[in-house]
């Protein structure tokens, strides 16, 4: 594994850039999967900055249940790759206080659903202190959370928590779809002064993609057009963007309707310029989650394309989500996730419409 070697901040730098590690330029064009390149992110954002710490549940010696941390405490020790115990409360607790001690955390919560006894540490003060202290404390946490479905496990091990992130203020929310943009993304939310909610993808972690050596200008809030297309704007996130993808193919191959295919990548802040420019060019706009349908992220989305992209509709927005229920056993869950059938419906919906 590659280590990358920043040089120091000098006079010379943008006074305004955030605080944080430098990033450069990868030296290798390579492929890898999600966990080799979240693995090498959080490796060269260790090498880069003696800031940056990663703990949480069997994340030092087993490498994390994915084995997303493996060889980090071998590489830097284990006074900055560490076990902690099970309480997910004392985690987040603990990167906060040092966080306030100028430090860089990266807690790992093991999975989604054991997020929740996390809950009051990260919305009371994760989101806030930044602000409350008008910035004269930067809150540089990077919170990684193995998120969503699609993997047969047990219950509280499949959750779309995005929407409680998303909605509270002073959160960066990142959910990559790629490994190149996992990545660029964990580089860029490390090296952020603000609190960041990272959902890595778990359907998602053993397929491979390039890793592009370019360093993006800054993908957190910038939305990528994985597909163009002029008929249906589909705008999703996370695994759903392949499951779009795989959509739009069919769409084109079966019914010569072409799906432009948006990937937010962050949730928050939300890139609404891109999903509107898309929006203006094919009038019609499908979007797709997992979570329940009620109050999802994709209500919000759709609010706010109806409130400012109103004359540019040729029929309402249509939701492609999972059911307003729990979270269903593991054998139930194809039928609750949206799959291509469900999204293709809602395009036919959409095309349908005067």
């Amino acid at each position: 594994m590659t280590q990358i070697f920043d040089r120091p901040p000098t006079a010379d730098d943008d006074a305004a850039a955030p605080r944080g590690p430098l990033l450069r330029a990868m030296p290798t064009d390579t492929e890898v999967t999600m966990v080799g390149a979240i693995n090498r992110a959080l490796h060269d954002s260790m090498a880069t900055d003696d800031r940056v710490l990663v703990f949480g549940e069997d994340v030092a010696r087993l490498g994390g249940v994915f084995r997303v941390t493996e060889g980090l405490t071998e590489t830097f020790g284990a006074d900055r790759c560490f076990d902690t115990p099970l309480a997910e409360s004392a985690i987040v607790g603990i990167a906060i206080g040092m966080a306030i001690r100028g430090l860089a955390p990266v807690p790992e919560i093991q999975f989604d659903g054991f997020s929740y006894p996390a809950f009051d540490q990260i919305v009371s003060h994760l989101a806030k202190y930044r602000m409350r202290t008008r910035g004269g404390v930067d809150m540089a946490v990077t919170l990684r959370i193995p998120s969503f479905g699609g993997i047969g496990a047990v219950e509280h091990h499949s959750e779309s928590t995005e929407t409680y992130w998303a909605h509270t203020a002073g959160l960066k929310v990142v959910v990559p779809s790629t490994p190149s943009d996992a990545y660029w993304l964990l580089r860029h939310a490390i090296a952020s002064p603000d609190p960041v909610i990272y959902l890595e993808p778990k359907r998602r972690y053993w397929t491979r993609g390039p890793l592009d050596t370019a360093v993006p200008a800054e993908p957190l809030g910038r939305a990528a057009i994985r597909r163009s297309g002029r008929d249906v704007t589909v705008v999703t996130y996370g695994s759903l963007v392949d499951t779009a993808l795989s959509a739009a193919a069919l769409a084109e191959d079966t019914h010569g309707c072409s799906l432009e295919v948006v990937d937010l990548r962050t949730l928050n802040p939300l890139d609404f310029d891109t999903v509107a420019a898309s929006v203006g060019r094919t009038g019609r706009c499908v979007i797709m989650h997992e979570g329940p349908r009620t109050l999802g992220f994709g209500a919000e989305l759709a609010a706010r394309v109806n409130e400012e992209l109103f004359y540019d509709l040729e029929a309402p927005v249509v939701r492609a989500t999972g059911f307003d229920t729990p979270y269903p056993p593991a054998r139930l869950e194809k039928l609750w996730l949206p799959g291509p059938d469900r999204l293709l419906d809602c395009v036919e919906k959409v095309m349908s419409l005067p």
